[in-house]
């Protein structure tokens, strides 16, 4: 690929750390040149206290914006002038659009999540959603689902001192959207977990089990409750085939895979970025075929 870049080239970029390991960079700079845009995509390697800084700089250096990851989606959303609906529940940022000098956060992860899902044929409107976890990633797909008409969503996490942040979280989701049912379960209950899997249309693993070095585990243990008609995710993508995706397919389940997600909350961002829509295609089959 060739890049021409000039004195009117726009920069955009990732901050975060660690950041060497993305594939932002590959997908974004492949789609501006696909597309003739002038603008090309890097990675900054930027620690949370100094998030503020970085977010001055964009707006000093006129970008027309970028990503954030781990560990500054928070510190980020604290500085915008605007947040969108999801990234104000949520309170963080992944995306950031800097409207002439009106900085803009949004948060895409959840729709990359429901997009993702989209692109599988699996529409989340008038579902019972179960999600595993309380982080970030499982905020953003628990308020996207809300938002994108789910009937029902139970959330499932860990009994610590993170607990209150979840039950926050479900109470601005019924907030924001009247009517929808919201709870939230100590995910180390197993008959609770049990009868919740039971009646969801969708279970979701937003927790770090599965990822390696947890790879020979599994947030469902009890592998009777992946019925055929159930629709199994993961967002874990390394390994692509967690062992939850693995047993769930053996049981005749659908499962949908955490790579895609990377994909689709990228495809998100850059229409906000460009209000052009991305070569998806061709992103996925070259980078994550």
């Amino acid at each position: 690929m060739e890049y021409n870049i000039t004195g009117h080239t726009g920069l955009m970029a990732l901050i975060g750390s660690p950041v060497a390991h993305s594939l932002s960079p590959a997908m974004y700079n492949y789609s501006f040149e696909r597309l003739g845009l002038d603008y090309v995509y890097v990675c900054l390697d930027v620690g949370k206290d100094d998030t503020p800084k970085a977010i001055d700089a964009m707006k000093l250096f006129n970008m027309r914006g970028g990503n954030v990851t781990m560990p500054d989606k928070i510190e980020a959303a604290k500085c915008m002038d605007e947040l969108s609906p999801a990234a104000r529940i949520i309170g963080a940022v992944n995306t950031i659009v800097n409207d002439n000098g009106k900085m803009k956060g949004y948060m895409t992860d959840g729709e990359g999540f429901t997009n993702n899902l989209r692109d599988h044929g699996i529409d989340v409107k008038g579902k019972k959603i179960t999600v595993a976890g309380g982080g970030g990633a499982a905020t953003a797909i628990q308020v996207q689902c809300a938002l994108d008409g789910a009937r029902e969503i139970t959330i499932l996490n860990k009994n610590d001192r993170f607990f209150a942040k979840t039950l926050d979280t479900a109470e601005k989701i019924k907030k924001e959207v009247p009517g929808i049912i919201v709870n939230v379960y100590d995910i180390d209950d197993e008959d609770r977990k049990a009868s919740e899997v039971k009646s969801s249309d969708i279970f979701t693993n937003a927790t770090i089990v599965g990822m390696k070095p947890l790879d020979n585990e599994s947030v469902i243990k009890d592998t009777s409750l992946l019925r055929p008609d159930l629709i199994v995710c993961d967002t874990v993508y390394n390994p692509v085939e967690t062992k939850l995706l693995r047993e769930a397919k053996e049981n005749g389940c659908i499962t949908v895979g955490g790579k895609g997600m990377l994909l689709w909350q990228g495809v998100a961002a850059f229409k906000l970025f460009t209000g052009r829509d991305m070569p998806v295609d061709e992103v996925k089959e070259r980078y994550f075929a």
